[in-house]
């Protein structure tokens, strides 16, 4: 399997017009300075040498902001520095975050002309008032219009949409998730609300005007969401907010994160509990009781079978009195596994 390599480069708040009440550029993204065309080179020049696999692809991603919001020439700037690494064979593609509302015929030519080959829109929600309530400044009907002119100019289209936004429900998710996928983007990043300091969200959140979900109800709905575009062959790349230094635990004192379902390793998360469900499914449908079990499962999903801290094996153990043992296997295919049962409840007490 090819490794893909990012080298992200945040741009914040960048050509964005709108203060929308859960955003903080700079905390989200980590800085506040904008890059100049120098610290674009010297970004590209640290990633290339810190990978390991000279084979891999590898992408620069213009992240935070709204890039084709900014000034054309400095658009140019950053895209151009990026380009020759494209020409020069040493980088394979270039990936752009921006705004449905920024997005035209022309912004589409100047982009394609960088070997730009993905664009991902900040959709957030597809319910007109929510983004209106969150302040948004575009509606679903320019998500419609951006993501259907992005495909006939043949990029990849990407959507990004939030989790728990205010006076969002579970259904209006699911909805916005359907009418995505409508829109057939290649694909999705799932973001729970977080509160971050020195935002609207922050003030309606102490006034108790918001509640942010809990972990748990953030889990479950990225779950739900998980299975949903999986099932229409939409990859979701990203589960939770990146992880900085001040992106961390509210409890940290240099964190930007007042409340919200916080968790180091959110995505993780999602795919345990994805894991262990359709573990506990293969189980049920065993016509014993299962005492012991052995999951065999390629290398790179043994993290996900175990689960953060174990917390896949000791939910078997505590809720179903079952131990599972892991095995790996170069044959198993990722994403797959093959269950064996080791001992039954009937051999238990015999033994």
């Amino acid at each position: 399997m090819q490794n893909n390599y990012i080298i992200p480069i945040f741009i914040p708040h960048l050509g964005c017009p709108n203060d929308c009440t859960f955003c903080n550029q700079k905390s989200i993204s980590g800085q506040a300075k904008q890059v100049t065309k120098m610290e674009v080179r010297d970004i590209i020049e640290d990633y290339l040498k810190s990978f390991k696999d000279e084979n891999a692809y590898k992408e620069v991603a213009f992240f935070g902001g709204s890039f084709t919001g900014i000034e054309k020439e400095k658009q140019e700037e950053l895209l151009s520095v990026a380009y020759e690494y494209i020409k020069d064979k040493r980088i394979n593609s270039i990936r752009v975050s921006t705004r449905p509302d920024y997005i035209d015929k022309d912004i589409l030519k100047l982009l394609k002309k960088y070997g730009v080959k993905t664009i991902e829109l900040g959709v957030q929600s597809t319910n007109d008032y929510i983004l209106k309530r969150c302040r948004r400044g575009h509606t679903f009907e320019d998500v419609k219009r951006a993501s259907k002119l992005i495909k006939r100019y043949h990029f990849d289209l990407g959507h990004q949409m939030m989790i728990g936004l205010p006076e969002s429900t579970r259904l209006d998710e699911l909805n916005t998730a359907k009418d995505l996928i409508k829109l057939k983007p290649k694909i999705v990043r799932l973001y729970p609300v977080l509160v971050i300091k020195n935002t609207q969200l922050e003030k309606e959140y102490k006034n108790k005007e918001y509640e942010p979900l809990a972990l748990e109800q953030a889990v479950e709905r990225c779950k739900e969401l998980y299975y949903l575009f999986n099932s229409k062959k939409i990859t979701v790349i990203r589960m939770g907010l990146q992880n900085t230094d001040i992106i961390s635990d509210p409890k940290n004192a240099s964190s930007e994160v007042v409340a919200g379902p916080y968790h180091e390793a959110f995505g993780q998360l999602v795919e345990d509990r994805i894991w262990y469900e359709s573990i506990l499914e293969k189980i049920k449908k065993v016509n014993t009781k299962v005492k012991e079990i052995e999951i065999e499962v390629n290398p790179v999903d043994v993290n996900n079978v175990v689960g953060h801290k174990k917390d896949n094996l000791n939910r078997f153990k505590d809720l179903y009195d079952v131990d599972v043992k892991v095995k790996q296997s170069e044959n198993i295919k990722v994403g797959n596994f093959e269950m064996k049962i080791l001992k039954t409840y009937k051999d238990f007490l015999d033994d």
